[in-house]
């Protein structure tokens, strides 16, 4: 019989430079980047390395990535201790690809081949789960708010992103950064910027630099419901120059509800913190339980 207070088997050894290397498999299934699908490969396995172990301990955590293309990242997440690897990609030129790590793998490597948008990471693999991922950029931002939702079902989130996407997630009030995204991840999670990758480090280079982020679900996130904080920021941030008096008319007496949380009707959105921002969304619900509409 099984104990199951049992530490868990550690995972089988894996060597990322026993495989072929990257741009022979690149060669080999004549995989180019896809502009459309914002795919950027990145071949060093001395960076993918970085990013993995800069998750953290994967100990007994299923590591769930998004765009694996050739598998650059992958390989390294088979690297840790993660007991599982969960790759989920859309685009079937990789899933032959992706073969030679899968039978590599001791069967820990899983890929799904699926739209990432329209996939529950948490129907793939029980708690703790981690998603690991240099995200394509061109849906990097709604896969977030997607995890975002529901970050307390991750023990973290470590993501690439457009350094300008980053720069947003982390910046604080007062900044030419801070706005909508800032307010709602900061809300759910703890993010902090890991360190940042130059164009040359990718094929094709991208135009940009990019970035590696942590986030880690926020303990005690500020009491507020979803739908009403981003219609609130939605609000303040649409018109970011104007005063919140002016910006919030569409709520409703946006001056009532300014006194009523403490903020000045002359401030405008980016001098706001996100508890503010929450005191905000609680009062617009309270009215509008208050006022329910006519059936």
């Amino acid at each position: 019989m099984t104990d199951p207070t049992a530490l868990p088997a550690p995972a089988p050894t894996f060597d990322p430079h026993a495989l072929p290397p990257l741009r022979e498999v690149i060669a080999r299934f004549g995989l180019d980047a896809k502009k459309s699908l914002g795919q950027n490969f990145l071949l060093d396995l001395n960076l993918t390395g970085r990013i993995a172990r800069s998750a953290g301990s994967m100990t007994g955590i299923t590591a769930i990535e998004v765009g694996p293309g050739p598998g650059g990242l992958t390989r390294a997440l088979l690297a840790t201790n993660a007991p599982r690897v969960i790759a989920i990609e859309r685009d079937r030129r990789f899933i032959d690809a992706l073969q030679d790590v899968v039978d590599a793998s001791h069967g820990r490597l899983t890929i799904v081949e699926a739209d990432a948008l329209t996939v529950d990471p948490e129907q793939l693999a029980p708690a703790p789960r981690a998603i690991v991922a240099n995200l394509p950029y061109n849906v990097a931002t709604p896969l977030l708010l997607g995890w975002l939702a529901r970050i307390e079902a991750y023990v973290s989130l470590t993501l690439m992103f457009q350094k300008e996407v980053a720069d947003r997630l982390v910046a604080k009030p007062g900044s030419k950064a801070y706005g909508r995204l800032s307010v709602i991840t900061q809300w759910r999670a703890d993010a902090r910027v890991l360190f940042n990758l130059p164009p040359r480090a990718f094929t094709p280079p991208p135009k940009v630099e990019s970035t590696v982020v942590q986030l880690v679900p926020r303990a005690n996130p500020e009491p507020a419901e979803w739908r009403i904080l981003e219609k609130v920021t939605a609000a303040a941030f649409g018109q970011r120059r104007k005063m919140l008096r002016q910006s919030l008319k569409s709520l409703g007496d946006a001056e009532a509800l300014l006194e009523q949380v403490g903020i000045s009707p002359t401030s405008r959105a980016e001098e706001v913190d996100v508890a503010g921002f929450a005191a905000l969304a609680r009062a617009v619900q309270a009215r509008e339980a208050a006022n329910p509409p006519c059936p």
